[in-house]
């Protein structure tokens, strides 16, 4: 498996405990250690989770965080971003600027981007996806 870093939609389901990504998560563990989220992803969450007052479910995240890696948005991954943004825009297939973020961090961090949003990341040129939604003996179906 490739390092990856890991969208805010599978973390989602990943903590609504859905067996396909569950399973991917052990996988990918057992053979790089830790995840990596964005600190977009993060943000992401974290609001959501505080704007329901899910006190269960932030200490849940915070717990997971604490031992994950959370990819800052440096000056090179804001670069890739730009990049990126600028590509979509000309290509007039635009990405929204939280997915630009993301995939800019994953760029700059030498990383795949796990998501199950592949239509707007596949869209961004030199960003691999991958969704760990979908079994693996049918992703490559």
């Amino acid at each position: 498996m490739n390092p990856a870093l890991i969208d805010t939609d599978i973390l989602y389901r990943f903590f609504r405990r859905d067996p396909q990504v569950v399973a991917r998560f052990a996988e990918y563990t057992a053979e790089h250690g830790r995840i990596a989220l964005s600190i977009v992803s993060y943000y992401e969450i974290l609001s959501g989770l505080l704007h329901r007052d899910a006190r269960r479910q932030l200490d849940a995240f915070r717990a997971f965080s604490a031992e994950s890696d959370i990819l800052p948005l440096s000056p090179e991954a804001a670069d890739q971003a730009v990049r990126l943004y600028a590509e979509s825009r000309k290509a007039r297939a635009p990405v929204d600027d939280i997915d630009i973020l993301i995939a800019g961090i994953a760029l700059a961090h030498d990383r795949i981007v796990v998501t199950h949003n592949t239509a707007h990341f596949g869209k961004l040129p030199g960003v691999t996806v991958e969704d760990w939604t979908i079994p693996q003996d049918r992703a490559g179906a």
